[in-house]
């Protein structure tokens, strides 16, 4: 239900999710009850009703991880090589999910975003991706000078930008939640709370092994005949359970956002990003305007201590020394040591961070700033330390892996859906 700001404001109910599982024997069991999980469910229940399925989760809520801390930005393909995997389910995933949140109710709003150019140096970078955007198909894309940048957010700065008046603001959680009611409408399970530790293949089915996250209560086994994995933060590890080898690893970097006061929303009428160095996966520190009205400013991009440490000082001792005891995350460091000097000083340093933030909002101050909310990004590193930065779906005896889905693996939900369902039933006889 659209309403005259071109929000959608009703919001989608919740589902109940389930504690143990009905059956002891699916058809499918997929691990991992986020945004991308959920969605797999739903489409291959789509693609063949009767299926007997199960979503587990560890946490004891779905979508508590990565699809619940982040900026809830709908992207819309403008920064992926045209041709590539991204960029066309960025794009296909963009207009897929809209009708989805029209259908269901879902909040959004295509308040628009300026990636901005500075200086003369980045004017090149700019071009490339307005060509870029172009080649993909991005709709209503616009190279616009000073004037026209100052009309769309009066107060950045700027000399060149690309205004893309179709990118928005969605509640991701809300979609996650569309999705997990959908599965259940369609006779699949979700049960939270419970962590899977083995996957064992074992003839003709896989065995799933799971103990209560709580710790307190025995946990379940449960046979599949198939097995498809969308762990995250968690997906090296989860994957390395079917295929027994972990040749790209998860690196957790932890991204904190400040918050403008609410007297100082008014500096930011949408989102303001900058122009990413193509060198790196992340897009560097931009404004977010929120469904609720709040402006985020960020994020960094530091080492966390823990996959799941969303704040600074949390540390899983285990997590730290599966980074650091990884020779790709030392490569990738040698390689970029100084950027990453130049985080970790911003994240301890609130004045240096906020003068890379004044960059493009010149009349913002310290004291406009409040500590906001944060995220971690599952960041998949090779061993020869490479950041990867595509989606990468491995297949497996009996099972499929999504070792790596990275922003925007949100947006583009319903089309990793499609593609990994098309990849089950090509491996999968879905019909037996």
């Amino acid at each position: 239900m659209q309403d005259a700001s071109n929000g959608h404001t009703t919001a989608s109910p919740g589902f109940t999710p389930q504690s143990a599982p009905q059956r002891s024997r699916y058809d499918i069991a997929i691990v991992g009850g986020g945004i991308v999980g959920l969605a797999t469910a739903r489409e291959l229940l789509l693609r063949k009703p009767g299926l007997h399925l199960i979503v587990l989760e560890k946490d004891a809520a779905i979508a508590s991880q990565q699809s619940g801390h982040n900026s809830g930005v709908l992207h819309t393909g403008i920064y992926y090589a045209p041709g590539s995997l991204k960029a066309q389910a960025c794009v296909e995933g963009h207009r897929r999910l809209m009708t989805f949140c029209e259908e269901k109710g879902i909040s959004y709003e295509l308040c628009g975003k300026l990636i901005v150019a500075l200086n003369e140096n980045e004017l090149p970078r700019l071009e490339e991706l307005y060509r870029r955007g172009t080649a993909n198909g991005v709709v209503g894309l616009e190279l616009v000078g000073p004037e026209r940048l100052r009309e769309i957010e009066p107060h950045a700065a700027g000399i060149k930008a690309i205004y893309s008046p179709t990118t928005g603001i969605v509640d991701f959680v809300g979609v996650a939640h569309a999705y997990a009611r959908s599965v259940q409408e369609r006779g699949g399970e979700i049960v939270v709370g419970h962590r899977v530790t083995t996957i064992a293949t074992r003839g003709a089915s896989a065995m799933l092994i799971t103990r209560r996250s709580s710790g307190r209560e025995v946990g379940l086994e449960i046979e599949a005949t198939h097995v498809i994995t969308c762990a995250g933060l968690q997906s090296d590890q989860v994957s390395a359970f079917g295929q027994g080898k972990r040749d790209v690893r998860i690196v957790p970097f932890r991204g904190d956002y400040y918050l403008l006061r609410p007297e100082k929303r008014r500096l930011v009428r949408a989102l303001i990003y900058p122009v990413p160095d193509p060198r790196f996966p992340f897009l560097g520190v931009h404004f977010t305007r929120r469904l609720n009205g709040e402006i985020w400013a960020g994020p960094n991009a530091v080492l966390a201590f823990a996959r799941e440490g969303y704040r600074r000082w949390d540390l899983a001792p285990g997590d730290l020394w599966d980074a650091l005891s990884y020779r790709g995350f030392w490569k990738m460091a040698a390689k970029y040591w100084r950027t990453g000097l130049e985080e970790m000083y911003r994240d301890y340093s609130k004045q240096a961070y906020v003068k890379e933030l004044q960059r493009y909002l010149p009349e913002l101050r310290a004291d406009d700033l409040l500590p906001g909310p944060s995220g971690v990004r599952a960041q998949a590193v090779a061993s020869d330390g490479r950041l990867l930065d595509d989606f990468l779906i491995r297949r497996g005896e009996r099972t499929i892996h999504v070792q790596n889905a990275p922003s925007p693996a949100a947006t583009s939900s319903l089309m990793v859906a499609s593609l990994i369902a098309d990849q089950a039933e090509s491996l999968f006889d879905l019909d037996q």
